[in-house]
């Protein structure tokens, strides 16, 4: 198990690092900064000082040796902006993102389990064809249409949740709701898939035959021997949870690394773009070797490759 789980650290490293690599590059042709952080009647003197201070004024190939010479010695830069490291900017708003990309993905496993499971117990029923097309549309709808639609009818309609912000829980239902909205509606298609063949197993069918009772056969026989499929999605959909609080934090003004990353990328301020992508890619890395762990303790003739 160690020297799977050692392969996949190597290669996680080499991965961020051409994800880093690549923002890099990529930040940089979105434009001189100096115009955004310098008023218009600056001196020539003092967007040179600027330019100087941020090694802006060397060529490409200069400034990202002299980016590699700071990644070696675990310097991230400081933020143009907040004039503070950008590391401990990206990771004072990493806990936002993770509490609630947390909250949300809770919610929809916990929800998707029960949901499935019950659909999956009889087939073509009522519950399954109600949940079916529920489920579907949630994993249809993108995220950012469903997070405008819910500020434009629960806050600004109704008037019963507030738009943006953070405080106490009310704050956090339309946040979360957009966010696992997704998750839920592909897991509920995932468990009702793996239920429906652990149910017609022929352990199950014994169970009915001793007169064991339905609530036991669904969430204590059948479930278990179905939650490898459904930890395998869980796992890739952990990341794009992470990944997809972008859009999330945006619409609702939530202070996490996504609004962090999308602020960064407009006010081109690349040190703090450059420590979120690292933080978030770091993120998915730790999620991934999760998932594998979890493999392993489920089913142990499970290994990691």
């Amino acid at each position: 198990m160690v020297i799977p789980l050692l392969k996949r650290a190597v290669f996680g490293v080499f991965t961020v690092f051409g994800v880093l690599v690549l923002v890099f590059f990529l930040a940089r042709l979105t434009g001189d900064p100096t115009n955004l952080y310098l008023p218009q009647n600056a001196t020539n003197e003092a967007r040179a000082a600027f330019r100087t201070l941020h090694h802006l004024d060397q060529p490409i190939a200069t400034q990202f040796w002299y980016y590699l010479q700071d990644l070696a010695h675990f310097d991230f830069g400081h933020s143009m902006l907040r004039q503070r490291p950008a590391m401990e900017s990206a990771l004072q708003a990493f806990p936002n993102t993770l509490k609630i990309a947390a909250v949300s993905l809770l919610i929809a496993i916990s929800a998707a389990l029960v949901v499935g499971s019950l659909a999956a117990y009889r087939p073509g029923g009522l519950f399954d064809r109600l949940s079916s097309t529920a489920s579907l549309a949630g994993a249809s709808a993108p995220d950012f249409w469903v997070a405008i639609v819910g500020v434009l009818v629960f806050s600004v309609a109704l008037r019963w949740l507030p738009t943006s912000g953070t405080g106490g829980i009310l704050y956090w239902i339309m946040p979360v709701a957009v966010l696992s909205l997704r998750p839920f509606g592909l897991l509920v298609q995932v468990v009702r898939g793996a239920m429906i063949g652990a149910l017609s197993s022929a352990y199950v069918k014994t169970a009915q035959a001793k007169g064991v009772h339905p609530r036991a056969i669904i969430f204590k026989h059948a479930l278990r021997n179905s939650m490898l499929p459904v930890i395998t999605v869980a796992g890739d959909i952990a990341a794009t949870v992470v990944n997809g609080a972008v859009v999330i934090e945006t619409v609702f003004g939530w202070p996490g690394i996504g609004k962090l990353t999308i602020d960064a990328i407009t006010q081109r301020d690349f040190p703090i773009l450059q420590a979120c992508v690292l933080v978030t890619a770091i993120a998915v890395f730790v999620i991934n070797v999760i998932v594998d762990l979890l493999y392993s303790a489920l089913d142990p003739r499970v290994r990691t490759k």
